[in-house]
């Protein structure tokens, strides 16, 4: 029997058909390259390909490694969706087994008495215990497993599988943003203790001025209105101190969620250097195929994959289903004789069902299998489109941040001088107080403009380096 049934079986898997439409990718609903802002020439060197350069490689600020490896391996929400990755693995090893069948050992007893084996005999000529019977039996078999002649159980097996790389791709989403985040966290700290010793030397600037004015005022050559001006200066300074030094702590705040653990101090950054704290020679413009390989697209591109496949589960609940329930084993009387010659059993039960009225349940069904491809290729496209404004975005800004960062470097530069002259003229009694505390007030806004444009250019390589799918490896 076993020599006939195993064929039989695989020739009916080998005749089985798949009832999901063919998938094709949807067009992408972007134009074909980036936009060409005519960014200025980039570092020496060829551009990099951020989705193949490790965070290792971009990120040259050792104590920026350092904090994001320990991000990497204690933040809580990098966990969870580890987390959820295992458990879409399991989900879909539980739907694989499905596509074949389950064997299981059984062993049983039966222990029954009737009072018909007693009769006839005469005058209790029966042997005592007639008419019990001791049945032990003993069988592998396979129970209830679908034939999948349809394709239902292969269409749910491949859906198991996309949402299993679909959670993949979410949980290297997590950890390219997280990478970016740390990233930008620890850059902001670096420049809010910039923004804290600029306020510092300015406030020590600003109480000399202050001094002098109120020496001058006591000796009858200033006014107390220019007192009262250089007093104004000096305490905005050091107001921005106070603001500033809460801004540092809570930007340590940031970083200790960011990395789930309280950061060492010397993975701290203690200004905002001249030298980057990552490469430069990042890619100005680039096919839009390139988008391909953010894992947020890869993974709406899996649940678009599994949403195809629940089309061809939901047609297939329209045909019969077939299911086979099959024993092999040996039955005796006696416990003894369970493993001799002739006790050999077996029985095969297929079993097959055709919906004939369901009140309309299948047709439901795949009408909402139909609906939610639809949405899963509305969200695939919208998710492509925000990802090529994510990266266009990032190109334009980069394509002129380093037109103003040179001019506020040649702005800063300017004030410094005027102010330098300023307070030389001031000394010497050519010009009113009123001129040096303008020449005041433009360096303070320039050395901070000029600090917020090397902070957003910073920030704007971390950006471009996770929006082209960068911080994968």
């Amino acid at each position: 029997m076993r020599h006939i049934l195993l064929p039989a079986i695989a020739g009916l898997l080998l005749a089985g058909c798949n009832l999901a439409p063919k998938y094709v990718r949807p067009a992408l609903p972007v134009p074909a390259s980036t936009p060409d802002y005519s960014a200025p020439a980039a570092a020496a060197g060829a551009a990099i390909v951020p989705a193949d350069t490790a965070w290792r490689d971009f990120f040259v600020d050792d104590r920026l490694r350092g904090l994001i490896a320990l991000a990497l391996d204690q933040n809580r929400d990098l966990r969870l969706a580890v987390a959820n990755v295992e458990q879409a693995r399991a989900l879909y090893r539980v739907q694989r087994s499905d596509l074949l069948p389950g064997v299981a050992a059984s062993g049983g007893a039966t222990y029954q008495k009737s009072p018909v084996g007693g009769l006839g005999g005469g005058g209790g000529g029966a042997a005592a215990g007639a008419g019990r019977f001791d049945i032990y039996s003993a069988s592998v078999g396979v129970s209830a497993w679908e034939i999948d002649l349809f394709g239902r159980v292969r269409n749910l097996t491949p859906s198991a599988q996309e949402q299993y790389f679909a959670s993949e791709e979410n949980r290297n989403a997590a950890q390219a943003t997280l990478i970016a985040e740390v990233a930008s966290a620890w850059i902001t700290m670096a420049a809010d203790q910039e923004r804290l010793r600029i306020a510092r030397d300015l406030e020590r600037t600003f109480g000399m001025a202050l001094e002098l004015n109120r020496a001058r005022f006591r000796a009858g050559v200033a006014s107390e209105l220019e007192v009262r001006q250089a007093q104004t200066s000096h305490d905005q300074a050091r107001s921005d101190i106070a603001a500033a030094t809460a801004l540092v702590a809570q930007d340590q705040n940031a970083l200790n969620l960011l990395a789930g653990t309280t950061v060492p101090a010397d993975l701290l950054p203690a200004a905002l250097d001249e030298r980057e704290a990552m490469l430069d020679n990042l890619p100005a413009d680039l096919p839009s195929e390139v988008l391909l390989r953010r894992p947020d697209i890869a993974a709406a591109e899996h649940r678009l994959r599994a949403g195809n496949a629940d089309i061809g589960a939901a047609r297939a609940a329209f045909f019969p289903r077939i299911s086979l329930t099959a024993a092999f084993g040996v039955t005796s009387l006696g416990l003894s004789n369970l493993f001799q010659s002739g006790s050999e059993s077996w029985s095969v039960a297929p079993t097959a069902s055709l919906p004939l009225l369901d009140f309309g349940r299948n047709s439901g069904n795949l009408a909402y299998s139909k609906a939610s491809y639809r949405a899963l290729v509305a969200q695939y496209e919208k998710t492509v489109q925000q990802a090529f404004r994510e990266v266009s975005d990032a190109l334009a800004r980069r394509a002129t941040i380093g037109d103003q960062l040179a001019a506020q470097r040649s702005l800063a530069d300017g004030a410094r001088a005027g102010h330098r002259l300023s307070e030389a003229r001031f000394r010497s009694g050519i010009d009113p107080f009123l001129t040096t505390l303008d020449a005041q007030r433009t360096l303070y806004a320039a050395e901070q403009g000029l600090l917020t444009t090397r902070l957003q250019r910073g920030l704007n390589a971390v950006e471009l380096y996770r929006a082209l799918g960068g911080g994968l490896r």
